[in-house]
């Protein structure tokens, strides 16, 4: 069964679900580059910005910067990749008098962090390579141009990920019984008699399902008007929804 079937609960009539970055690879993935990409975006200018600066009291201050960058990525992936990361953190914060993440939020800097590291990797070839073309005068004299052009798209390219990993999670609960889909994130109760029209689009193992809603005395009904739902819940609620009409 996938990390984010459906699940019965104790009423057989209720199925509920969850689709997030700790259930859904894919909404893990977007999360993850999505985020990594403008903080490696970010990290790279501080970077260079600090590399400059160095550069004015010689070569050794930008050894210097530049082992200190280092050393954060392999202490950022000694924390990633380690099995009980989370007692080294929280072992870290406690002797910083701070806060530290557990669970889901640990989860979640992980992923960040990891997704970072990876985007910084690509970002940095990027800008080698441009470099080195244009340099030794590659691709037609073009240059860095191509190259960069990349690394610029990949900024919004970031910002549709990071999107359209909110846009897929969703959480709640389809109760056959009560005819009624609750949510969450936000809290939310849509009655099933309010809805006319049931039509879902299969991307994977999940549907994207569109909900028409009756506008009696042309009220306007508050209620999604697109989910990503788990098949199994979106083939319910179409048969739900199709035998009150």
């Amino acid at each position: 069964m996938a990390a984010d079937a459906p699940t019965r609960a104790d009423d057989p009539r209720t199925i509920q679900w969850r689709r997030d970055a700790s259930t859904s690879r894919t909404v893990r993935l977007l999360w993850s580059l999505g985020v990594g990409t403008l903080f490696a975006s970010i990290s790279i200018v501080v970077f260079w910005r600090l590399y400059d600066l160095a550069g004015q009291a010689g070569t050794e201050a930008q050894s210097i910067v530049v082992a200190f960058a280092a050393a954060v990525v392999v202490t950022v992936l000694a924390f990633s990749l380690s099995s009980n990361a989370e007692r080294q953190l929280e072992r870290l914060a406690r002797s910083l008098a701070l806060s530290s993440p557990s669970g889901a939020a640990l989860e979640r800097a992980t992923d960040a962090a990891l997704g970072t590291i990876a985007m910084v990797a690509v970002l940095g070839s990027l800008m080698v390579a441009g470099r080195l073309a244009a340099q030794q005068g590659l691709l037609g004299g073009v240059g860095a141009g191509p190259f960069t052009g990349i690394a610029a798209l990949l900024i919004p390219l970031a910002l549709v990920a990071v999107a359209l990993s909110s846009f897929l999670r969703s959480a709640g609960a389809l109760d056959l019984d009560d005819e009624a889909l609750y949510l969450a994130d936000p809290d939310q109760k849509v009655d099933l008699e309010t809805i006319e029209t049931v039509s879902s689009r299969l991307v994977g193992n999940a549907a994207i399902v569109t909900l028409g809603y009756a506008q009696p005395d042309g009220r306007y009904v508050p209620g999604p008007r697109r989910l990503v739902v788990p098949r199994e819940v979106a083939r319910e609620l179409e048969r739900t929804v199709e035998s009150h009409s």
